[in-house]
């Protein structure tokens, strides 16, 4: 089926299509405030129905399917919103239900108690104009917001503006006042809200068949009882949200949190688009139908939009994908009644979400495979080059190709004590062994040598085997503005 043409930018609202009545489901229960899940991955299948689409099954499969969504009106007399950009932005949230999954998984998998229908995962998915790029933006829990004025859900009371965590717009006014609060901070148009729970999170992972990870170090956190060794492994559903609802695993808690949860999402892309389930009617229904069992949307998000999307996305791939979590200016901001929450960086923020409303990418696109992934970003690399052969001048190119690709050399080369160097050498003290490797990456076919004593500063031993330095990034890129990772590059190689 072809790729429909690209339309005209416009700064017009996106047409709503007429839905027919949505069947009537009994009413959630109210959000409880008191209790929050510890969880964050509520949102990451939810990007599959945008990818599952591209298929292109048929518009009487995604018509019965459309009848499992169940339809809230997000957008109800909402007044003063933001100008519409370009492409389409979707609120994706994240919420605890639990209700379909046994005991005996609670017990396994430490999901807690009863479900307090409350939220504490948010992301803008970007989708751009032209259909080849998604970006996605994290938008942590526990950001510092103000609310707009509005009537409490649970209460009843009608509220005025005050601060809050931005999770707990949802406990107080539901999906309208989520929706609210997120284009007041962002000035960025919501055109759609899609929101799930965990219940379609495990049934989706199983139904794929596992969704690959790679990790770095161990990966232990005994509040959901991850325990993961250094390598390669396939996720099962209940495994695959204890990692993404892991906090403890390091010092970065919720931060760290969200780095997984984008990573575990250009996995399972990965996963969707490699492994030809999109091109299987059969497995297409499955995994659409597990996606879709669990979840909310506004009414404005329905059969032939789904189609429309999938259509054009049907070559989406992990580079097409981006993510990165809004930028924060200020972590432990104190508000009282409110608690410790993150600030956003006001400037950074500001440019990353005018780049969502002009449709731009947040990424330098770089090819895949253009710079091999590290542990240690080559700028925070200091190196001191020697010249171990006898051939003039090899010191200062060394020098220079590594500066080029990021590094910081002193610049100033020096006579190595031996000058029949064959095999490049990277020595480094014990302590600095990631940065080794990080450096020896660019060296191909370099030789690690530890030096107890050396410090912090590395050193080259260039020789005669020399022919170039590879470009290298971090494992964890963050080196630009707003620390955008790009799908193909967290997936296992």
């Amino acid at each position: 089926m072809p790729t429909p043409p690209r339309s005209p930018r416009s700064t017009a609202a996106p047409r709503r299509r007429p839905q027919s009545p949505a069947p009537r489901r009994a009413p959630r229960k109210p959000a409880s405030p008191a209790r929050r899940p510890r969880w964050g991955m509520r949102a990451v299948t939810t990007l599959s129905v945008v990818v599952l689409a591209s298929a292109g099954i048929g518009h009487a499969v995604m018509t019965s399917l459309d009848a499992d969504i169940t339809r809230v009106d997000p957008f109800k007399d909402m007044k003063n919103r933001p100008q519409a950009g370009h492409g389409m932005n979707i609120l994706l949230v994240g919420t605890d239900g639990r209700e379909k999954i046994s005991k005996e998984e609670r017990h396994k998998y430490r999901l807690g108690g009863a479900p307090c229908h409350c939220t504490d995962t948010m992301m803008i998915v970007h989708i751009s104009e032209d259909r080849e790029r998604a970006s996605v933006v994290s938008l942590p829990r526990d950001s510092y917001a103000v609310t707009p004025a509005h009537v409490d859900q649970v209460s009843g009371k009608r509220h005025n503006g005050h601060p809050v965590k931005l999770n707990a717009a949802y406990a107080e006014g539901g999906p309208q006042l989520t929706v609210r609060t997120v284009e007041s901070m962002t000035k960025v148009k919501i055109d759609h809200y899609l929101e799930v729970d965990f219940t379609s999170f495990m049934k989706t992972v199983d139904v794929v068949g596992g969704v690959p990870i790679c990790t770095a170090a161990p990966l232990k956190d005994s509040y959901t009882g991850l325990n993961l060794p250094a390598g390669q492994h396939t996720l099962a559903g209940g495994q695959a949200l204890q990692f993404v609802r892991a906090r403890h695993v390091d010092g970065a808690s919720d931060l760290g949190r969200m780095k997984r949860q984008q990573r575990f999402m250009a996995a399972l892309v990965e996963r969707l688009t490699s492994s030809g389930i999109l091109l299987n009617p059969m497995k297409f229904r499955d995994v659409t139908r597990a996606v879709l069992g669990s979840v909310r949307a506004d009414k404005g998000f329905g059969t032939d939009e789904m189609l429309d999307l999938g259509r054009a996305m049907r070559n989406f791939s992990p580079s097409s994908s981006e993510f990165t979590t809004v930028p924060i200016g200020r972590m432990g901001f104190a508000v009282k009644g409110v608690g410790s929450t993150l600030k956003w960086d006001a400037e950074k923020s500001e440019r990353l979400f005018h780049a969502l409303r002009q449709d731009q990418p947040l990424s330098v696109h770089q090819s895949r495979g253009a710079a091999r992934i590290v542990p240690v970003a080559p700028q925070q690399i200091r190196v001191q080059v020697e010249n171990g052969t006898r051939t003039a001048g090899l010191g200062r190119r060394v020098d220079a190709a590594l500066a080029s690709t990021g590094f910081r050399t002193t610049k100033a080369p020096v006579t190595s004590a031996s000058r029949d160097v064959r095999r490049t050498i990277v020595a480094h003290d014990p302590r600095w062994d990631r940065s080794a490797k990080s450096l020896a990456a660019a060296l191909p076919g370099s030789e690690l040598r530890a030096v107890k004593g050396l410090g912090p500063t590395l050193k080259v031993i260039a020789g005669a085997d020399f022919e170039r330095v590879r470009k290298v990034r971090a494992e964890d890129p963050g080196q630009g503005e707003f620390g955008v990772v790009r799908g193909d590059e967290v997936a296992c190689s």
